[in-house]
């Protein structure tokens, strides 16, 4: 079935709900519902159909939902684009997915209104073939974070978003009666959070910025229930010593990239609410949160969600036993399609049902997952392995980081040793030796960092994470 026909059909229960909160004002579900309807009827007139390639690029708005929603009602296949792309950028995203049209404020041959602002449908006049051809009813491609190498398109159908939301809301437990506060860049986070959240009749809160007022503000004001957002928005509501509540939040969850456990415990301090890690990867979708023991475990992402399944495997893929570090792989529903170019399926990719995530983690006798790293950017010392992020916790911990990046640096000896590049806090003032002694008292000889460059920023993908060399 049509992801956005089944979200019609539940949204039946709830039509005079709000779906979505913004500056501007409240939608219900029903007024999404008929917008989505009217924008998906002019696109199909404007020649959008089942299987067409659809760019859809907007900053985080209703109009950019609405939009998303209209595409997967006419069969398009849609591609979310971040808005903060360079055209070249954009136009290289265009190319290599073979779009046929992209919607988008600027120009375009085709005017239409969505919401209270006017889009622009720009036509790509290729051929007319189905776009990801290989995957039946594919609704949607993004593509993968690329922390360490070239992104892929990942297709998932529309049986696998439904699939997916489902599982996801035995760990989320999200109803009708929920508000969530969206922070993250629906870009690049969309099909197990927004689509899950209209599916499940829970409203979205879109914050007018990203500061720790604002996110306050929003919540207070909407009555959020839950806040889910990255390591950089719970480091901005700590800082903020004018944000002293907020409001009616039951819970937070914390995605895209690790979180330092003494950003943790702050939190926790400040506003008595624990974070709860997950662990996300778009091919999967959210098959692991830490709902259960988030004060007791903060380090860890949490068990396995009820319909999911994980091992922790050798090189070999063979299952290892409790405690030990190995390659974390993951199976369930909403497992992923395929991945677009070049053309490839799932069951080409999954190892006896598994999909290999490619990240490192340890698990306890009771199921709980840590994850302790990405495999391919281990640091090996003459046979000694580092985690960078083992490395960066005790780095970002000293009063005077803000925050690092730990990578491996080439010896002739070792074969490599462990460099870091330091963003210092606001005001600070350190050498290298000053970050070595405090790594010291915490680390073994081995991991200190060898190299340390003061930078003043950190490259980062466009979700958020630390990018790895």
């Amino acid at each position: 079935m049509n992801v956005f026909e089944r979200i019609k059909q539940r949204a039946a229960r709830w039509p005079g709900r709000p779906a979505i909160h913004c500056a501007r004002g409240t939608l219900t579900f029903q007024q999404v519902i008929d917008a989505a309807e009217q924008v998906a009827d002019d696109l199909v007139s404007s020649g959008v159909k089942a299987g067409t390639g659809l760019g859809i690029s907007d900053h985080n708005s209703a109009e950019f939902i609405i939009a998303m929603l209209a595409g997967l009602r006419c069969g398009a296949v849609v591609v979310p684009i971040a808005s903060n792309l360079t055209t070249t950028e954009r136009d290289a995203l265009i190319e290599g997915v073979g779009l046929h049209a992209l919607l988008c404020e600027g120009e375009g041959e085709r005017s239409i209104f969505i919401g209270t602002r006017h889009f622009h449908l720009r036509r790509m006049h290729r051929a007319e073939e189905r776009i990801a051809p290989h995957i039946a009813e594919a609704a949607f491609i993004r593509f993968t974070s690329g922390t360490t190498g070239t992104s892929k398109g990942v297709v998932l159908s529309h049986r696998t978003v439904i699939e997916r939301v489902e599982a996801a809301n035995k760990g989320l437990g999200l109803s009708e009666h929920d508000a969530v506060v969206w922070v993250l860049p629906m870009a690049y986070h969309f099909v197990v959070s927004i689509m899950l959240y209209l599916y499940f009749g829970t409203a979205v809160i879109l914050c007018a910025d990203f500061t720790a007022q604002a996110i306050a503000h929003c919540a207070a004001r909407f009555k959020g229930t839950l806040l889910y957002a990255a390591p950089t928005h719970i480091r901005l509501l700590v800082a903020d010593r004018a944000v002293t509540s907020l409001g009616t939040l039951r819970s937070v969850i914390s995605t895209s990239a690790g979180l330092p456990l003494g950003l943790c415990a702050q939190f926790k301090e400040r506003f008595g609410l624990a974070v709860s890690q997950a662990f996300g990867i778009i091919e999967v979708g959210l098959p692991i949160i830490n709902t259960e023991r988030s004060d007791e475990a903060p380090e860890a992402v949490g068990h396995a969600l009820p319909d999911h399944e994980v091992a922790i495997l050798d090189d070999a893929l063979h299952p290892l036993p409790d405690g030990s570090t190995g390659l974390l792989a993951v199976r369930g529903p909403g497992l992923f399609d395929g991945y677009l170019s070049p053309p490839v399926s799932r069951d080409q990719v999954l190892r006896q049902g598994w999909f290999l995530t490619g990240d490192l983690a340890v698990r306890t006798a009771d199921g709980l997952v840590s994850i302790k790293g990405r495999r391919k950017s281990m640091i090996n010392i003459a046979g000694n392995k580092v985690f960078p992020e083992d490395v960066e916790a005790v780095v970002n911990a000293h009063p005077q980081v803000q925050a690092s990046r730990v990578f491996g640096g080439a010896h002739p000896l070792f074969g490599e040793i462990v460099e870091a590049e330091v963003v210092l806090a606001p005001g600070a003032q350190l050498d290298p030796e000053d970050i070595v002694s405090f790594c010291r008292e915490r680390l073994s000889a081995y991991k200190l960092p060898q190299r340390i460059h003061f930078v003043e920023a950190l490259a980062m993908t466009a979700t958020g994470k630390v990018k790895r060399v």
